[in-house]
């Protein structure tokens, strides 16, 4: 909406000039401040702060400028002697003037440049609410700038989400609410979203209450043959160094597993595949159609009972007694917990990115339970996922996925971390946008993240950085006007950030705003002193830890990020872990007669047993 001729009038620079240009380039400009005795009686001295947004008064715009650095170049030898203050500015923008003297939307960029001897004033509140403030109908509120606490701070959901994102941060700067801010305001506005979560530390469940489909290990689906051919290497054999007998043995074995299951499948209806798919006969180990862990092991049997000596033997037989250890493990239920291998891959796929939606617009995949030695595993195959269910379905449901503590799984060094991982998200992050899949990557060490990935990220939010590594990462991967903010990251406050980007009308330094005491992530510093004051903890607290740790399990937390108390078992008790309702592929391969560890029963360590 244009300003009328007499709102312009009162935005019209009068007594509150400040300085005036001195020397201009193409993006920056060197004002001359006024003298403090220059100031009419009865009105405060004027102060130019860094940081602050000045504007300048030319025949056609209105420029805005940010204050980058402060100086007095040859300092008074007396207290109150005159002195020349120097300010130097970064122009941002422009509020293009109209013939009637108004001035209408704000213009990132500058077309027309100050000349010397034009005035300069603070911006004042209508002008920084034109240029931080959108009417865009698809932004969303996620704070307030620092300058002025007034002024909201808008994102704009299409251009943050449509070239990716980035939001970093030392640990304890409030990340994690800017993350959960950011998220709620989009949901607010598009309750029809389709965001997935990677939440390795299972903070982020009550940030969304009846929002979010929460998904953790005990209900999670991701049956091995999802898995590529790499990715099962990872989870069977790990560390292949030396092991190359035994990536063959798969590299050949799997294949016929997929076919002798394909053959059998007209006996077993479990699996119903579409009509011509999976019908050749010709299957590679990366075809996606599911096999028998059952039927791999038998096939390792008929090759050890080929062998006349037993030493030949010796590399089936470890191999199959790795993956009858892998499949036994709850650990690994979500993959291997499947008596009977069936083909629920829609099922999945649309509760994983919420089709349909359901007023569940965010799923949280919780990773803290997942064996360490697999997350990266989970990782790549959800990366893929993502990627596939966007690419095949032309774009037509678009999906953000918000990657937590990326730098474990895209590490700057190419020797670290797992290469699928690093793929699926590269690939996203390069190729994404032109399948309707967003990236926001979470990182407390950006200088531990691969800076391809990072520069593929449009917006940046760069919270508080004392490591000088991770600054001078973020300002080489930064090109916009006003890069000098990045000077501020080792000072800025709690829950503050630089904003650069597309999904920002214009950078600057911004405040996140509060968010509900029910809806703050359950990461927050634990309070030491306070966890020492509760009552002293006792043995049957230690058994009960003791008994959960045995069984590989997460302790239940609630919706207010407390740990469920369970009454703990007497000494020598059996304690019975209930056995999920499906039973492992080994049970199978052994007559169908055993029932999965998770049920087995774990006796409690009596400290006073003879």
């Amino acid at each position: 909406m244009e300003m009328t001729a007499p709102q312009a009038e009162d935005q019209k620079p009068g007594s509150a000039q400040i300085g005036r240009i001195v020397s201009a380039t193409g993006s920056q400009a060197v004002v001359l401040l006024d003298q403090e005795s220059n100031r009419p009686d009865g009105l405060s001295p004027l102060r130019a702060e860094l940081c602050e947004v000045l504007k300048i008064d030319t025949p056609t715009a209105i420029l805005l400028g940010l204050v980058s650095a402060l100086s007095i170049p040859v300092p008074a030898q007396e207290d109150g002697k005159p002195e020349v203050r120097i300010a130097e500015i970064e122009l941002l923008g422009q509020l293009v003037k109209d013939p009637e003297g108004g001035f209408g939307r704000f213009q990132r960029g500058v077309s027309a440049y100050p000349s010397l001897g034009d005035k300069v004033f603070p911006a004042s509140g209508e002008e920084l609410r034109r240029a931080y403030h959108s009417n865009n109908t698809q932004a969303v509120q996620i704070g307030s700038l620092r300058q002025d606490s007034t002024i909201p701070a808008s994102i704009l959901v299409d251009e943050l989400l449509g070239k990716h994102c980035a939001i970093l941060g030392s640990t304890g700067t409030g990340k994690s609410c800017g993350v959960a801010l950011i998220l709620r305001g989009i949901l607010q506005e598009n309750p029809q979203a389709h965001i997935l979560l990677l939440d390795p530390h299972n903070e982020y469940a009550s940030s969304f209450g009846d929002k979010a489909e929460v998904i953790t290990p005990r209900d999670l689906q991701l049956p091995f043959w999802f898995l590529t051919f790499e990715e099962m290497v990872e989870v069977i054999v790990g560390d292949v160094a030396g092991k190359d007998a035994e990536v063959e043995i798969l590299a050949e074995l799997i294949p016929q597993a997929k076919m002798r299951f394909a053959a059998n499948r007209g006996r077993d209806n479990a699996v119903q595949l579409k009509k011509g798919i999976g019908q050749t006969g010709n299957y590679t180990v990366d075809t996606p159609v599911p096999y028998r862990i059952s039927d791999l092991l038998a096939l390792i049997d008929e090759r050890v009972g080929r062998f006349e000596n037993r030493k030949d033997a010796i590399l089936y037989r470890r191999l199959k007694a790795r993956i009858e250890s892998i499949s036994w493990d709850p650990r690994y239920a979500f993959m291997f917990g499947n008596l009977t291998v069936q083909d629920h891959m829609a099922e999945i796929v649309g509760r994983m990115f919420r089709v349909p939606v359901n007023d569940k617009p965010i799923a949280i995949l919780e990773l803290t339970g997942v064996p360490s030695e697999v997350v990266n595993v989970v990782v790549s195959l959800i990366c893929r996922m993502t990627f596939d269910f966007a690419l095949w379905g032309d774009g037509n449901v678009p999906v953000t996925l918000v990657c937590e503590e990326a730098h474990r799984y895209v590490p700057n060094n190419p020797k670290l971390g797992f290469e699928p991982t690093r793929r699926a998200i590269a690939r996203i992050a390069k190729e994404g946008r032109k399948y309707g899949v967003s990236l926001c990557i979470v990182s407390q060490r950006p200088s531990e993240l691969d800076s391809t990935i990072l520069s593929q990220c449009n917006t940046v939010f760069a919270m508080r950085m004392s490591n000088e590594r991770d600054q001078a990462f973020v300002k080489a991967a930064i090109f916009d006007t006003a890069a000098s903010l990045l000077d501020f990251l080792p000072s800025m406050g709690m829950r503050e950030a630089i904003v650069f980007g597309d999904g920002v009308t214009l950078p600057g330094r911004i405040r996140f705003g509060d968010l509900p005491e029910d809806a703050m992530p359950r990461g927050r510093t634990a309070s030491f002193t306070e966890k020492w004051r509760d009552a002293d903890k006792g043995t049957n607290y230690l058994q009960d830890v003791v008994a959960r740790w045995r069984a590989a399990e997460s302790p239940d937390i609630d919706q207010t990020g407390q740990v469920v108390d369970h009454p703990a078992p007497e000494p020598g008790q059996i304690v019975d872990h209930p056995a999920p309702e499906v039973q492992t592929p080994i049970g199978q391969a052994l007559g169908e007669t055993q029932a999965a560890t998770a049920g087995m029963q774990v006796p409690v360590f009596d400290p006073n047993a003879p």
